[in-house]
């Protein structure tokens, strides 16, 4: 039976989380018997229940699990916590490393029905359609880190082998075929020897995918080309730091960053989990925008347990409610009738 454990985590992660399993559970029909759903508890709110915000029990129980389900975790009450047992390094890195998981995939594209929502100007936006492909368990976030007293300065170093540079190139490579065969590979070359590495790898595996084309670009560069012209990309693939930057500045070509899907891989299995943070200012008050989430769901069905077809509806539904006019706080412009999380989700099913 393919197990999903299910980790609500903190803050809104607890609202939106069992929203997006009511989609899961409604799109799979009579397949849901087929399925084990299991909660477990992750970040601050496992902190408080046992003490540790990755407790054993829970990372055996995604260990064992075909795909994991992540609402978010952190918040405020624990940052007094020195930084290895704070939710966000205990609890997130220490899923992504004790699982594998070292490629995220973010499919970033402009719904048209939101093209209003953005920053940015509709011309820029419009057609926009890529994926960003980072590196998840090497680099910076994973490197040797400390701090000295005398005199007070801190380190934190990024080091990346050549095994970890050349996994997630190849994800990036194989994703460009599948799409428009456009590679871009985002780096600082000019500056950091990880990056040089990085580059001449790419450059190497190049010549094993000749009908892609690859490109590079300064991290700095890329950000600029994101705002600046971003129908220019298909595929992009980057380092650790750099994709969690990119990333989120690339949630606004979706519209909000309340839109942004994640999967987080290791082969077929994987964690899926919206882009966004637990968000402790709105909490328990059905103001959450679930859609990200149930973006996410429709991931983890497409990737882990290929259904497709399923995963097709539940982004056409998201589409359709869109369409309809639903928006949670985070989409909405004056005029607009905004919606709380339990009614974007109950309009979801609908569409469904």
């Amino acid at each position: 039976m393919p197990k999903i454990a299910v980790l609500p985590g903190d803050g809104i992660g607890q609202e939106i989380i069992p929203q997006a399993v009511k989609v899961i559970k409604a799109v799979l029909g009579a397949k849901e018997a087929e399925f084990e759903f299991k909660d477990y508890p992750v970040g601050g709110a496992a902190i408080e229940a046992v003490g540790k915000a990755l407790p054993d029990e829970t990372l055996k129980g995604c260990q064992e699990a075909d795909a994991v389900l992540l609402g978010a975790v952190g918040g405020p009450k624990w940052d007094h916590l020195p930084s290895p047992e704070r939710p966000e390094t205990a609890a997130l890195l220490g899923l992504r490393k004790g699982l594998s998981f070292y490629a995220n995939i973010r499919p970033v594209r402009m719904i048209p029905s939101l093209i209003s929502t953005s920053t940015l100007k509709e011309e820029v936006l419009d057609g926009v359609d890529m994926v960003v492909i980072r590196e998840l368990t090497g680099g910076v976030y994973f490197g040797e880190k400390g701090r000295s007293d005398n005199p007070r300065a801190a380190y934190d170093t990024m080091s990346y082998s050549e095994e970890e540079i050349r996994r997630i190139l190849i994800k990036g490579f194989e994703t460009a075929q599948i799409r428009s065969k456009k590679l871009c590979s985002v780096d600082k070359a000019n500056v950091l020897e990880t990056s040089r590495l990085w580059r001449e790898i790419a450059i190497e595996l190049s010549k094993d995918y000749p009908d892609v084309e690859l490109t590079h670009l300064l991290v700095d560069n890329a950000a600029m080309q994101l705002v600046r012209n971003p129908k220019q990309f298909d595929v992009i693939v980057t380092e650790n730091m750099f994709g969690d930057i990119l990333t989120d500045l690339a949630s606004m070509l979706g519209g909000s960053i309340g839109m942004l899907s994640s999967a987080s891989l290791n082969g077929t299995k994987g964690m899926y989990e919206p882009a966004h943070g637990s968000a402790p200012d709105i909490a328990g008050k059905n103001l959450a925008n679930p859609l990200a989430t149930i973006l996410s769901a429709a991931l983890m069905l497409r990737y882990t347990f290929a259904m497709d077809e399923e995963a097709t509806r539940i982004e056409t539904a998201v589409e359709k409610v869109l369409e309809q006019g639903y928006r949670t706080g985070d989409l909405a412009r004056p005029g607009d009738k905004v919606v709380g999380t339990v009614e974007m989700t109950d309009a979801v099913l609908a569409a469904l």
